[in-house]
């Protein structure tokens, strides 16, 4: 019997080597530590962000300002198909395979040393997927023998790694609501944790987890005061108080999707979550500061339950989402060294909390343009408005008074990730210089449509560039250097022990710069527009880095006068592996 059982294994094995269809062998993938444990490890990239805390450094020193010069293509893999457009996916690497997402709710399992395909994964979408800001997906999450990823009509699948079939799949959300997903899903103690999308939609934002292995629901978390958490199956407790923040029945469409995704920081054991804007877009019609919309929530990944939060911006009248990644670090400042977390949010303000308390530091403009607030008042934590820089109320069924505000509703920094080098010390900031005439209009909800009630013309500050990638230091909120680009930066920024930074750009480069100096010291065309997550990790003894290249995104859809500037770029969809050969 034990040798019939061993066989069937064996020609099951063989099956799915010769793409026959039947039951699988699933080799040994990343564990719990394993996954812990990603931002030393060198010979690989198991996790978005390169580490749960999504420094999205690397030690790695072979590339460096002299020898970057010899980093050479090795492959190109093509996505394929009419389905070229904003490829925002940052890779995975394990045990020979690149796993990586393409638009429309695609992934993709590829040789890294060939560059071929081992299996595709076409999730089947239906035709009322309503996503605000372009087709994108931004990563997968690897676990033990399974690949997650998250799809455009809201739901979560898991695929066996090795064959890319279908182990379960299960929803989030109604797509018909408005609801859709796009950010890399998050391991963290056998539960995969991911958010919702569709802020623009009057939906409810929302976090997550799933048992990995079956993908029953462990716990959900709004992110709107007054509505209920559940947890094992039960209600638990309510996010917040009801209409503490929120009048009436507004809490019930008010927004607040965590459409970008979190991180997790072991040391405290918290989960990290940005949340979007609330809704709608018209701040007049929900007087209050709208909680926990516009905010970071630090949340217990064990039962859902919020420890803390930090409001960036109160009442939000600019589409400020919150969303963007708070990176966990070290500050080392006056002789001590305190947890804390960086964010460079999308009004203008890279601000740096204690990580164990929400505790504001301090709070300084990373863009040179600032018109809704006059600062950060850092003993209350809160912004110093502008007050006349707020759009006007609508008056009957005419439109409000229009002001221009800056930054634009598509941020200082949008979804694209910075990265941070505990060797420099400095955070990598992708920004943009952009402002917008803005104004308020009469808006009712009605489920599946868009729920704003405002309309904008973004427009670029300066004649000579919109993008700017800026070298911070946290400890006192300087521009140590900066990089400027003619268009808007959309992508990823990945900073090794090499002393480099590595960003894409709309133009269709790979750069790489001195992390010290901000000097250029190699560029690559990859033919579209780079608007992924650059990674780089070690293989028989030489560094390789990878990035997704094709041009989309929120830019030319919403992007007003700067869309006109960008018009003439190429889309594409593409992976593109490099390496630095052996000396």
């Amino acid at each position: 019997m034990k040798r019939l059982f061993r066989t069937c294994l064996l020609a099951s094995a063989m099956a799915a080597g010769l793409g026959l269809s039947g039951p699988a062998l699933a080799a040994d993938g990343p564990s719990n530590d394993d996954l812990l444990n990603d931002a030393k490890s060198t010979g690989d990239v198991l996790t978005y962000g390169m580490g749960l805390q999504a420094q999205r450094f690397s030690p790695l020193d072979k590339l460096n300002p002299d020898t970057v010069k010899g980093l050479v293509p090795v492959w190109s893999f093509s996505f394929g198909g009419e389905k070229q457009r904003g490829q925002e996916s940052q890779p995975i690497i394990h045990d020979g395979t690149i796993y990586v997402t393409g638009s429309y709710s695609r992934l993709y399992a590829v040789d890294v040393k060939t560059g071929q395909k081992k299996w595709q994964y076409d999730h089947r979408l239906p035709e009322g997927i309503m996503p605000c800001c372009d087709v994108v997906n931004r990563g997968a999450a690897l676990y033990k023998d399974k690949i997650y990823f998250a799809t455009l009509d809201a739901r979560l699948v898991a695929l066996n790694k090795d064959t890319g079939k279908v182990v379960w799949s299960k929803k989030i959300e109604d797509y018909k609501a408005g609801y859709s997903a796009t950010a890399a899903p998050l391991i963290v103690d056998g539960k995969v944790i991911t958010g919702n999308s569709g802020g623009e939609f009057g939906i409810i934002g929302m976090v997550e987890a799933r048992d990995a292995e079956t993908g029953e629901l462990v716990w959900q978390r709004p992110t709107i005061e007054g509505n209920m958490g559940t947890l094992n199956g039960k209600e638990s407790t309510m996010t917040g108080v009801m209409n503490a923040s929120w009048s009436g029945d507004l809490y019930k469409t008010g927004g607040g999707a965590t459409w970008l995704g979190g991180t997790y920081d072991p040391e405290t054991k918290t989960l990290f979550f940005g949340t979007g804007n609330p809704a709608p877009w018209n701040s007049h019609l929900r007087p209050g500061d709208n909680l926990y919309t516009s905010s970071t929530l630090a949340i217990d990944p064990a039962n859902g339950d919020i420890k803390w939060h930090y409001q960036t911006t109160p009442h939000d009248g600019w589409d400020f989402d919150g969303v963007n990644e708070l990176v966990s670090f070290d500050l080392k400042k006056d002789g001590q060294t305190i947890k804390a977390g960086a964010k460079a949010d999308r009004n203008g303000f890279f601000y740096v909390l204690d990580r164990t308390n929400g505790k504001l530091l301090s709070a300084s403009p990373f863009v040179t343009k600032i018109t809704w607030a006059k600062e950060i008042d850092v003993k209350t934590g809160r912004p110093v408005y502008n007050d006349d820089n707020r759009p006007g109320t609508p008056v009957g069924a005419e439109k409000g008074n229009s002001v221009f505000a800056a930054p634009a509703f598509l941020g200082a920094k949008n979804w694209m990730p910075m990265a941070y080098s505990p060797a420099t010390e400095l955070f990598y900031v992708p920004a943009n210089e952009w402002g917008m005439d803005i104004w308020n209009e009469p808006i009712t909800y009605k489920k599946g449509a868009a729920y704003l009630g405002a309309g904008f013309t973004i427009k670029p500050l300066y004649d000579d560039y919109i993008g700017a990638l800026r070298a911070i230091d946290p400890k006192t909120g300087k521009i140590v250097w900066e990089y400027k680009n003619p268009a808007p930066l959309w992508g990823g920024v990945l900073t090794t022990g090499g002393n480099l930074v590595f960003t894409g750009t709309p133009e269709g480069y790979l750069k790489a710069f001195d992390a010290k100096s901000g000097k250029e010291v190699w560029k690559f065309n990859t033919g579209s527009g780079v608007v992924g997550s650059p990674v780089t990790w070690e293989q028989d003894g030489e560094q390789y880095v990878a990035v997704v290249s094709g041009w989309g995104g929120a830019v030319p859809l919403w992007g007003g006068d700067v869309a006109k500037l960008v018009k003439d770029i190429n889309q594409g969809g593409s992976l593109w592996v490099f390496k630095l050969p052996k000396a």
